[in-house]
């Protein structure tokens, strides 16, 4: 039984090999040697395709040889091959041969020229001993495809080659045979080259390569084509080559230049060697066809060839002589350039060189006039300076521009042909920029431009037109009270950006008076520094500020000038002690008071109130015992001066107590008062303090101590009632809009924000008690009244048996602490 198969891949044939010879010979010596009857010589033929699967049976040979199945095995039945494979096998049980590897027709039968190829093997069977002889047929599958010897054939063709030329191609191999062997060729398309196929005596088929156009290496130096065979086998194979053709040159191209005809400006004075042009001439052919010489022809002159040098080699043309435009201004030459070819080919340009006159003239420029110094308030439009400018050059080489810096206040104005005047465009400050350096700068037109310049100073002449300023416009200066007379204040310097006599100073106080005494009484200022000195020495007391103006004016003329305001501010020192007020003390520096012993615990005994006319600070009073009998029975309060009991009296305290008070206020260092106050203990109830304010006391009123009160509230409210009149006369002759004076402080205790004027005092809590102690004293009748918006109130000491006024609508209450 024969199929046909349709093979995937190439086999390599080979020969037997002597292994398998050597068996085959001394297995058949061994059956010669033996008797076996019923030998049989008859020999079995098979037919099978090569490239079988593993494992397909061929045939039964039990059935085909007419041996009996079951004693296939006991028999010992084996297949012998004759190859250095085994392909083949028997199955003993079925009597079945099947294959064992693939067979590859082409590997075993490599070496035998015919289109047949068989397998020879024995069946060999014992018991008797039986050889049957079988051939087996491998038959042919179209399993390689044509391949060439080589995957690139190279072909070199003149492009002078004639048309209908052929040239031989390297044929192609097929293992397989008969119809399965190359059977054709095909070339891929093109218009140079086509095929013709040929039959060789063994009859394989092999292609010549036929030029059907004539090639042309300048349009196409390389043709890239694939040689395809293909066999016959169905379905076919194929295999291919590339043929690439290079197309070799001959001298069929004239050189050419890139122009025929070169049109050249150099300008005159070039230096020798200088480029004048690079001709480039460019040969289509290649090798030596394509090497260029360049040369002059008969018809260039021999004053151009001494002029210029033409590189026979690189075609640039340099300068070799002397070039002037006045002499000789056109050139004209023609160049031949000609190949290395066998037959030489040659092209030609014709080249113009025009010499350009050259701007070797420099512009010039002259100073007709120039004003300097010029005052600094010049007019707009002024003349300052007349300059004329020129060149030799002609054309655009002898046009020419002029020109000054563009951030100068100055322009330039064309006068007249060549001439042009500088004026002033804006106006000039000489305390910005004292002087101008103007640089006229003059250039042509040519190319590369020539320039020329000249540079002339402007001096300004100074004009007083500033006024003297000071750094600040208000100077506040702080001054401690007590100072020496003639201590420097301050310096009030103040500046003029002008010169000379313009920007000399001279300072001095604007007059002010205040109560009969202007300010040159009290400060001196030097009038060429600006110094300012004290002549008095200030008691802050009396006065703690003064407001007044300073003016700087310089020597110009005319003359001009600016102030500023000073403010003076007196600085407090501690220079006052405090006095104590309450209680009051009839005889010397010790107070006699009585108090029943049945006093509660937190009774009030006495209070103290002691004044300091120190500002506030300074006059921050506190209140401590210097010496106590009992410091179990009484407390003072540091702050307000109460001195209350701390608990009540017993049979053991004595009747004559002694308490040491001492009132120190906040200075640096701190001043104070004391005062010594002996208690008398009583076994009956005083008088209450508010049985006090509904009748005259008993003291008299006429008694040294009352004098001395009497005379120091008046020396407080005549120095009230001047200070009163002084802030009324500032706050008139105070400018507008300057910070107004805090408020004087001429009372004793202002800095409690109390005044007492007329036998009125503002007071806080501390004070009004104290005065209704001394008021009583004098047989007065003491009324405290509420200030709107505050905790503050009015006290006021009124003879006994006067009426209330209008200001005192509200309910007055005596020995009440606001709350």
């Amino acid at each position: 039984m024969v199929q046909t198969y349709c093979p995937s891949h190439t086999t390599v044939a080979s020969a037997v090999t002597m292994k398998s010879l050597k068996r085959y010979v001394l297995l058949s010596i061994h059956i010669l040697s033996l008797f076996v009857e019923n030998m049989s010589t008859s020999e079995t033929h098979y037919s099978i395709p090569e490239e079988m699967k593993e494992g397909s049976i061929i045939a039964n040979l039990a059935t085909d040889l007419s041996l009996d199945v079951q004693a296939l095995n006991e028999r010992k039945m084996r297949l012998d091959i004759i190859a250095n494979k085994k392909y083949l096998d028997v199955n003993k049980e079925t009597g079945e041969m099947y294959v064992v590897e693939k067979i590859d027709r082409e590997y075993i039968c490599s070496n035998k020229l015919s289109e047949s190829c068989y397998l020879r093997l024995e069946v060999i069977l014992e018991n008797p001993i039986r050889i049957f002889n079988i051939e087996v047929e491998i038959l042919d599958m179209n399993d390689n495809a044509p391949q060439f010897r080589r995957d690139t054939i190279y072909l070199d063709i003149s492009e002078a080659t004639p048309k209908g030329d052929t040239f031989s191609l390297s044929n192609a191999v097929d293992p397989d045979v008969g119809t399965n062997s190359v059977k054709t060729y095909y070339l891929t398309e093109s218009e140079h080259f086509n095929i013709k196929i040929q039959t060789g005596r063994d009859g394989s088929k092999f292609a010549e390569l036929i030029l059907t156009k004539t090639l042309d290496r300048e349009q196409k130096a390389v043709h890239n084509l694939i040689l395809t065979a293909v066999d016959g086998g169905k379905p076919a194979r194929s295999g291919t080559a590339s043929v690439i053709v290079r197309v070799l040159d001959t001298n069929d191209n004239a050189p050419t230049f890139d122009e025929s005809v070169y049109n050249i400006k150099i300008m005159e004075n070039s230096p020798i060697g200088s480029l004048v042009i690079h001709l480039n001439a460019t040969d289509l052919d290649e090798g030596s066809n394509s090497d260029i010489t360049y040369s002059y022809s008969l018809y260039t002159s021999e004053k151009t060839q001494e002029t210029f040098h033409l590189n026979p080699s690189t075609g640039e043309i340099t300068v070799k002589g002397m070039l002037n435009y006045e002499d000789f201004r056109i050139y004209d030459m023609e160049v031949i350039a000609t190949d290395k070819g066998a037959n030489s080919l040659s092209g030609q340009c014709t080249i113009k060189i025009v010499v350009e006159d050259m701007n070797d003239n420099h512009p010039e420029l002259s100073i007709k006039s120039f004003q300097s110094p010029v005052s600094e308030n010049i007019e707009l439009d002024t003349v300052i300076a007349v300059v004329s400018i020129s060149d030799k050059d002609s054309g655009d080489n002898g046009k020419v521009d002029l020109h000054i810096p563009g951030n100068m206040p100055f322009k330039l104005r064309e006068s007249s042909d060549n001439y042009y005047e500088l004026v002033v465009s804006e106006p000039l400050d000489r305390e910005k920029v004292p002087e101008y350096d103007i640089t006229f700068t003059v250039t042509d037109r040519g190319s590369p431009p020539l320039s020329d310049n000249e540079t002339m100073t402007l001096e300004l002449l100074d004009v007083n037109d500033n006024v003297p300023q000071f750094p600040q416009s208000f100077y506040t200066i702080r001054v401690m009270e007590n100072n020496a007379p003639g201590a420097l204040l301050s310096s009030l310097t103040a500046f003029d950006p002008d010169l000379h006599e313009n920007q000399y100073l001279v300072y001095f106080i604007i007059e002010r008076e205040i109560v009969n005494t202007s300010m040159s009484m009290l400060f001196s200022i030097n009038p060429e520094n600006g110094n300012l000195y004290a002549l008095k020495t200030f008691d802050y007391e009396i006065e703690n500020e003064f407001l007044f103006h300073i003016e700087a004016r310089d020597s110009g003329s005319p003359p001009l000038s600016s102030n500023v305001t000073v403010h003076i501010i007196i600085v407090d020192q501690n220079d006052n002690a405090p006095v104590i007020v309450s209680p009051w003390r009839a005889h010397g520096s010790v107070v006699e008071e009585k108090i029943p012993r049945s006093t509660d615990k937190g009774s009030l005994v006495a209070k103290m109130i002691a004044l300091d006319t120190d500002s506030v600070h300074n006059s921050r009073i506190t209140y401590q015992f210097l010496q106590v009998t009992d410091a179990s029975l009484f407390s003072l309060d540091q702050y307000n001066g109460e001195i209350r009991t701390m608990r009540m009296f017993s049979y053991k305290d004595p009747r004559h107590l002694r308490l040491v008070v001492v009132a120190k206020d906040n200075g640096q260092p701190a001043l104070s008062a004391t005062v010594t106050i002996k208690l008398i203990t009583v076994e009956t109830a005083v008088k209450t303090y508010s049985d006090m304010t509904e009748m005259p006391l008993e003291y008299d009123i006429f008694s040294d101590l009352n004098l001395y009160l009497l005379i120091g509230l008046g020396s407080v409210s005549f120095l009230l009632l001047i200070t009163i009149l002084v802030t009324i006369v500032l706050k008139c002759q105070s400018p507008k809009g300057s910070k107004p004076a805090p408020p004087s402080r001429n009372s004793v205790i202002s800095e409690r924000n109390s005044t007492i004027a007329d036998s009125t005092l503002v007071s806080n809590d501390a004070y009004w008690y104290s005065l209704f102690l001394a008021e009583t004293r004098k047989g007065k009748m003491v009324v405290r009244q509420p200030l709107p918006k505050g905790s503050r109130y009015i006290v006021s000491s009124l003879p006994r048996g006067t009426g209330l006024t209008d200001t005192s609508d509200s309910a007055a209450s005596t020995l009440q602490y606001p709350k």
